[in-house]
């Protein structure tokens, strides 16, 4: 991503005729918010004059407190390709000030820019490479969304059978027009399911991408007449949608997880950094895997992690280390699903690395075989834990975590718990279909 300046950004909404643009920040649960100004109000935001109310906010602040001051990162500039009749439409992405002029704590990208701020201080850069998957399912006469898919497909299959290749090659487009480099497209392993890779890069870059990059494939999408989801298990009995994160840390430049005389060229950091992440992957869970649907996604059978383990090898554990290695060199965290709030998840993922390395935690030994194929006994052998298998769970594993309260702040923290708790304690008291098709006839 270029470094824009004020000036830059003033300048080109002139030169591309801009008439509106949005300031664009995400609430603690990942959820795209805007305010939308006419260029008229651009260099008023640029000197961080904008203000909203932060009340209205999931999970920001209360009512008495609720002016919040939105500053918007030039460097984030970019022009939409589509809505271009009545003068063209830009984004800047926002960090959440209060008004006294200190950072908001209940920011999700203050809190991982102050991870990345501890990591810099160890003299480490984080760098991110995310997969999103995601499925297109068919809509009805009003536009809904169904649970058709547009396909049925498997992967790697192409048109003609692989029905969502025109909008996926869309998608990508677009996102090349707004400065991604995209490395890979295809279609997943479910029908309907489909996966964009773009280009590793630095952590609150990747981030932002990944908030763009969900508002342009739904976009896209609704297009095509088709309707994009991120949610994990959308459909029983196929594969959920994931994504996978791989990352690495680098120092002055070179990827320090790289170093051809260690174990499996790699080097101690990364091993450090993998233990930290083993041992902090439960309290991690209800972060990279924020949602009750989250957890039927983490089943056996699709490939999905359940198991703490790791390995050069198989995809069944929750840590693969990918076979490239030099600059390339990377731990595949395997658990994540595209509901996460990226912010969040890059920064707990970042701390507890960054735990590993400054306590040295040593992970156990790889673990070859297929997981999935273990029973109990042979998994206590290898001291195989598994995931949270719910959200209930995972919530009382993230408070049992003291890093992950310090990674989120105490204001995220306690927001985010509360209204977990509220999700879980609502679906636990609704009646699903499948309890009316199990039981409303046999009783």
């Amino acid at each position: 991503m270029p470094k824009y300046s004020k000036e830059d950004v003033m300048r080109m909404a002139k030169d591309e005729n801009v008439m509106f643009i949005r300031l664009q920040f995400t609430d603690i649960f990942g959820v795209l918010k805007n305010v939308a100004i006419t260029v008229n109000e651009l260099e008023k935001a640029l000197n961080n004059e904008i203000m909203f109310d932060g009340s209205s906010i999931e999970g920001f602040v209360r009512i008495e407190e609720s002016d919040m001051y939105l500053r918007p990162d030039p460097s984030s500039f970019v022009i939409f390709p589509w809505g271009q009749n009545n003068g063209k439409e830009a984004r800047l992405i926002c960090d959440t000030y209060n008004p006294d002029g200190t950072p908001f704590i209940g920011c999700p990208r203050n809190v991982l820019k102050k991870a990345l701020a501890e990591a810099s201080q160890m003299g480490y850069e984080m760098s991110v490479g995310p997969e999103c998957e995601f499925f297109l399912f068919l809509t009805d006469a009003e536009g809904k969304p169904t649970l058709n898919t547009h396909d049925k497909a498997g992967y790697f299959d192409l048109a003609p059978v692989d029905l969502g290749e025109d909008a996926r090659r869309d998608m990508c487009l677009t996102l090349q027009q707004m400065g991604f480099e995209i490395e890979a497209s295809h279609h997943e392993g479910a029908p309907g399911q489909h996966e964009i890779d773009f280009k590793y890069d630095d952590a609150l870059m990747t981030a932002d991408k990944i908030m763009t990059f969900k508002m342009v494939v739904r976009t896209v999408a609704k297009r095509h007449g088709l309707h994009a989801t991120f949610m994990p298990k959308p459909i029983y009995g196929i594969s959920g949608s994931g994504m996978h994160t791989n990352q690495s840390l680098s120092k002055n430049g070179k990827n320090i997880f790289d170093d051809p005389s260690g174990v499996l060229g790699l080097s101690q950091e990364a091993y450090y950094y993998m233990g930290g992440l083993m041992k902090h992957a439960k309290g991690m869970t209800a972060i990279t895997n924020p949602t009750v649907n989250s957890y039927k996604r983490l089943v056996t059978g699709y490939e999905a992690p359940l198991y703490i383990a790791w390995s050069p090898k198989n995809r069944s554990p929750l840590i693969r280390v990918p076979a490239k290695r030099g600059s390339a060199t990377r731990l595949e965290l395997r658990n994540p699903d595209p509901t996460a709030n990226p912010y969040l998840a890059l920064a707990v993922m970042l701390k507890a690395g960054l735990d590993g390395i400054r306590n040295k935690i040593q992970p156990p030994p790889p673990v070859d075989k297929n997981i999935f194929n273990m029973n109990q006994d042979v998994r206590a052998e290898y001291a195989i834990e598994s995931l949270p298998q719910n959200l209930e769970d995972a919530i009382c594993e993230m408070e049992k975590d003291p890093l992950i309260r310090e990674a989120l702040g105490e204001h995220i923290y306690t927001k985010y718990v509360e209204a977990k708790k509220l999700e879980w304690d609502e679906y636990k008291t609704k009646v699903s279909l499948w309890e009316i098709e199990r039981y409303i006839s046999e009783f």
